[in-house]
C-alpha cells in the first residue's frame, strides 16, 4: 500500500489512543475519528496533554498505546517524506537558528515535494505569504519580526506545505500548535477564518490546540476535550458548553449570542 490508496475524505482515527510521556502519569485515553473538511480544536486546561495529542496525531511522537490512523494506515507505516507530503505541522516553538527570510522560510515548505514539483512553484510561497498577510515582510530577517509577524511567516510556511490538493486524491491535513498565542485580536480571527475556509473549502483537515473557547465555538466545527480525566469528543454546540467548561476548567461562565448568532461564553469573575 502507498499514498495512492489514501483517498479524499479518508479520516485521522485515534484508536484507544493512551496519550502520555514515558514514565508519566496517563493524561488521557483517546478515542476518536477526524474527518476531513472541518476544523476540529483540541481544548483542555494546562497539562492535560494538548501538545502531546497533537504530536501523536502528526506521527512526530509515538503512542504509549493505541494508535493513529490515516485512511486505514497506521501513521507509523507512512515514511517521512510521504508523511510531510500529507499534512503540514506548525509547532507552538518556531524559532530559526540562522536568520532567514521570511520568503526562505515559507519556501522551507516546500522541501517535501522538490523530487516532483509543481508547475506553480515559483508562485506557491508568495501565494502563501499574502493569504497570511506577510508579503511584504518576504525580504526581512524573520528573526528580526515580532512575535506575531513569526507566526505568520510560519503559518505560511505550513499552508505552503500542503498548499495544492495532491495529484493521487489523499486528504491533506493541517496540524497546529496554539497557532493564536502571539497573534493580536484581528490576527487571531484572520488566522481561524483562514483555516476554517481552507477545510470547508479544500476538504483539508484542520487540527488546531486553542486555548480561546470563543474562538473554537465561532470556528472549529468539532472539539477534542481533554481534562477531569475524560476526554469528549463531538460538535462544539454539544461538547462545549457551561457545565463543561465548569468540570474542565473549575470555572462558571454563562452563554451569550454574538450578533452574527454565534454563541460565546462570559466568564465569571473567580
Amino acid at each position: 500500500m502507498n499514498a495512492a490508496s489514501l483517498h479524499a475524505g479518508d479520516p485521522l482515527v485515534c484508536d484507544q489512543l493512551a496519550v502520555g510521556l514515558p514514565g508519566r502519569p496517563l493524561l488521557a485515553t483517546v478515542h476518536a475519528r477526524l474527518a476531513p473538511g472541518r476544523f476540529t480544536a483540541i481544548l483542555g486546561p494546562n497539562g492535560a496533554g494538548k501538545s502531546t495529542l497533537l504530536s501523536m496525531l502528526s506521527g512526530q511522537r509515538a503512542p504509549r498505546s493505541g494508535s493513529v490512523s490515516l485512511g486505514g494506515r497506521a501513521l507509523s507505516a507512512l515514511g517521512a517524506l510521504e508523511l510531510a507530503r500529507l499534512r503540514a505541522v506548525l509547532p507552538q516553538e518556531t524559532a530559526v537558528a540562522f536568520d532567514f527570510t521570511v520568503r526562505e522560510v515559507v519556501e522551507m515548505g516546500r522541501f517535501p515535494h522538490r523530487q516532483s514539483p509543481s508547475q506553480h512553484e515559483a508562485r506557491i510561497p508568495r501565494d502563501a505569504m499574502e493569504a497570511t498577510g506577510v508579503a511584504h515582510l518576504a525580504q526581512r530577517g524573520v528573526n528580526t519580526l515580532s512575535g506575531g509577524e513569526r507566526a505568520r511567516a510560519h503559518l505560511a510556511r505550513a499552508l505552503a506545505q500542503i498548499w495544492e490538493p495532491r495529484p493521487d486524491g489523499a486528504t491533506r491535513w493541517l496540524l497546529l500548535d496554539e497557532p493564536t498565542a502571539a497573534l493580536d485580536l484581528a490576527h487571531q480571527h484572520q488566522a481561524m477564518a483562514l483555516v476554517r475556509r481552507w477545510a470547508v473549502e479544500q476538504g483539508i483537515g484542520v487540527v488546531a490546540v486553542l486555548h480561546d473557547l470563543n474562538l473554537a465555538l465561532r470556528y472549529a466545527h468539532d472539539v477534542v476535550l481533554m481534562g477531569a480525566g475524560r476526554c469528549d469528543v463531538g460538535p462544539v454546540g454539544q461538547t462545549l458548553d457551561a457545565a463543561a467548561i465548569a468540570r474542565v476548567w473549575g470555572v462558571q461562565c454563562s452563554e451569550v449570542r454574538a450578533s452574527d448568532g454565534v454563541p460565546q461564553f462570559l466568564v465569571a469573575a473567580g
